[in-house]
């Protein structure tokens, strides 16, 4: 009797009997678990100083490397900048007043650097030029750092370090993480908003989404829609809150910058992009099409194997759904929306990929990080049997040839087209003709790497006809109001002005020029008028084998491929 008491009392204690929360129980305890896991998760995972350091070291390096790519880099932004910071530089027609595509808030965010770089090196814009480059790289090291923590908190160790070591060195983030486009500005937003949905901040990431969007890249919210979806959907208030606020003020700060450059109320860049090329039918096609597989080779050649493995993702999604779903999926589900939206545009740019870039670094990493799952029982989740030993064997090996394929392609991109950054560097040194100079420029106007480079003692910078028939930028007009005007020479059809070219090639004191091995005279050749001071070898991408110019290989890069000369020549004196 004295032992069964105890146990009659124990029964009736009131917290042991059954209540309310008793049938939450199980859910209860598996979310302990979640967050236990996650805890240890967080223990074992990456700290923030790897991620920095090793993507800090690759950014510095591409600052100092990179080629531009695209002459829109040029002309779109690095020109408006110059032109604020030193009050002269080229002007294209999407900055005339009459069509305000482009807005200055993302030129004056940039600005933010170049000013006091300029203040800090009066005398040497080259200097500006890496200063802003180096601000670029420091955007992307933060982003991309955040993205490997989270993916390392979430994942662990070994997937978060394969998307470093692919995020530092695959020759499509090497080259995109540095470049002054609204598309690399969405490239950053799209690695900070994904690192921070994975930490569990869904309001962050949305608003970070629609920076990305308004101050970068308005068609990148197609790319920014699961992650907005979804966070929407797990904390409505908080997220829609974060995203509207900060929509609104750049919004409303849009306009207000906008006014103070084009002097009229009624602009919203934001708007008249969208409108241009979506709802008012922009033309283009006018800038050149590609075919359907364009992006597939383009995706290729920047991140070879690791393109094809990112693709493969979902595929690998039934067998890891374990591990990656729903969140993973969410992150990386832009790469193949965004990768098919493209693809069914005629007009097709390099550029326009960058906002996935780093998606396919994740997506590649997770099908690696899971090729042990393909032969491991699901219900032993220590199978080490040969199959699965294997398996793990081959995740090196595969990221080795991944990190050396992408090492031959920056390799060869940096040294067979880096002429033109070179060769207008040499023109500081010869400041002794004097001032009021000038530098002609024919076919290769698409190559010039901006008015950084180009010392005072040159007046001014002409494009001479070498054939083009399209509308080439104009310098800013002061006389007209400078970012206030609106030439009559522009127009939207990309059809040429009649002042864009300099009818007296006498009036040319150098000539930059491309000399390659065609059976046609260039103007350079007759040397009785022009002396070479500078003159570097430039990858000839016509005569050259796709396979060489792509990829370094060892001894076959020089021997198979074919080079022309970039020189800048300087008139001779009579």
């Amino acid at each position: 009797m004295a032992l069964s008491l105890p146990t009659r009392q124990r029964r009736g204690v009131a917290s042991d009997l059954p209540s309310p929360s008793s049938s939450r129980s199980k859910p209860d305890e598996k979310e302990d678990k979640r967050k236990r896991s996650e805890e240890g998760q967080e223990h074992k995972a990456i700290g923030w100083f790897l991620p920095l350091f090793a993507l800090g070291m690759l950014r510095y390096m591409s600052a100092t490397s990179n080629i531009i790519h695209d002459c829109d880099e040029v002309f779109n932004y690095w020109e408006p900048l110059h032109f604020l910071l030193y009050n002269s530089g080229f002007q294209t027609w999407e900055y005339s007043s009459q069509y305000a595509l482009r807005s200055y808030l993302y030129i004056n965010f940039h600005e933010l650097v170049g000013l006091p770089a300029s203040w800090l090196f009066p005398d040497d814009k080259v200097r500006v030029f890496y200063a802003v480059r180096f601000f670029l790289g420091l955007v992307s090291v933060i982003s991309d750092a955040t993205l490997v923590v989270a993916l390392s908190r979430k994942y662990g160790k070994r997937l978060a370090s394969y998307a470093l070591a692919m995020l530092c060195l695959t020759s499509g983030c090497f080259f995109a993480s540095t470049s002054f486009l609204p598309s690399s500005f969405a490239m950053y937003a799209m690695s900070l908003s994904s690192g921070l949905f994975l930490l569990g901040r869904p309001a962050s990431a949305v608003a970070v989404a629609a920076a990305g969007v308004i101050l970068g890249w308005p068609f990148s919210i197609l790319a920014f829609l699961p992650i907005t979806i979804y966070s929407l959907a797990r904390r409505f208030k908080q997220t829609f809150l974060a995203g509207a606020v900060t929509s609104l003020v750049l919004l409303v700060l849009s306009v207000l910058v906008d006014y103070y450059y084009y002097k009229r109320w009624d602009v919203i860049c934001f708007f008249n992009l969208l409108q241009y090329n979506v709802l008012g039918g922009g033309e283009s096609h006018l800038y050149g099409i590609e075919g359907p597989i364009f992006y597939l080779r383009n995706g290729f050649n920047n991140f070879n194997f690791c393109f094809i493995l990112g693709l493969l993702f979902p595929a690998f999604l039934p067998i890891a759904r374990r591990k990656y779903a729903p969140d993973l999926l969410i992150v990386v589900s832009p790469l193949y929306i965004w990768l098919g939206f493209m693809s069914l545009q005629p007009h097709k740019e390099e550029r326009f990929l960058y906002p996935i870039y780093p998606l396919v670094c994740v997506a590649a990493s997770a099908v690696i990080e899971s090729f042990p799952d393909l032969f491991r029982d699901k219900y032993n989740p220590h199978d080490n049997s040969w199959p699965v030993v294997i398996a793990k064997f081959i995740r090196p090996v595969v990221l080795g040839l991944i990190l050396s394929a992408s090492h031959a392609r920056t390799f060869s991109l940096i040294n067979g087209y880096g002429a033109p950054l070179e060769t207008y560097k040499i023109l500081e040194h010869y400041d002794d003709v004097g001032t009021g100079s000038t530098l002609c420029v024919g076919s290769e106007w698409h190559r010039f790497p901006s008015s950084f480079f180009v010392p005072e003692y040159i007046s001014e910078v002409r494009w001479i006809d070498d054939g083009f028939r399209g509308l080439l930028p104009l310098p800013f007009n002061s006389t007209l109001g400078g970012t206030a005007a609106a030439p009559p020479h522009f127009n939207n059809k990309n059809k040429a002005s009649d002042e864009q070219f300099l009818r007296d090639i006498e009036a040319c004191t150098f000539l930059v020029e491309l000399q390659l091995n065609r059976p046609y005279p260039t103007r350079g050749s007759d040397l009785s008028t022009w002396e070479p001071i500078a003159a570097l070898p430039y990858l000839d991408r016509e005569f050259s084998p796709s396979m060489y110019r792509s990829f370094f290989i060892p001894y076959l890069w020089q021997e198979k491929n074919v080079f022309g000369m970039y020189k800048l020549l300087k008139r001779v004196s009579k």
